[in-house]
């Protein structure tokens, strides 16, 4: 896009109204097979839910993929919204984790030198 063009924001507007309708759509519907089969309890803490709390019962995709929705429910489970939340947190902290476990945030390099005058020290011996 040139820089002097501006956006269309009526067309942006619209794009991201699409987007968000298709993935409700897709998320009524998986969620809706979901809760038809299988029982209506957290797979994490077993909290049991009714009608009246469904609401806080999610679906979550195992491999976190949300367009692998297979007809047997095999990618899905039904976590409350706490468990679901903790889950996304354990995933989001092992990929910052990295593939080898170590921490992928940069580390400060040490100023001091605590055994820097050490090999004078041991010299002084009397």
């Amino acid at each position: 896009m040139p820089p002097n063009k501006k956006p269309d924001a009526a067309r942006l507007d619209r794009i991201v109204a699409d987007a968000r309708k298709n993935a409700e759509q897709r998320e009524m519907g998986y969620r809706e097979r979901a809760l038809q089969m299988y029982p209506w309890i957290c797979g994490r803490c077993t909290r049991e839910f009714t009608r009246a709390n469904l609401q806080q019962l999610t679906v979550h995709h195992r491999d976190h993929n949300h367009d692998n929705n297979p007809p047997d429910g095999s990618n899905w489970e039904l976590l409350c919204l706490y468990c679901h939340d903790n889950e996304h947190s354990r995933y989001l902290e092992a990929d910052r984790q990295g593939p080898s476990g170590q921490g992928s945030a940069p580390t400060l390099a040490a100023t001091h030198s605590p055994f820097a005058a050490l090999e004078a020290l041991l010299k002084k011996k009397p």
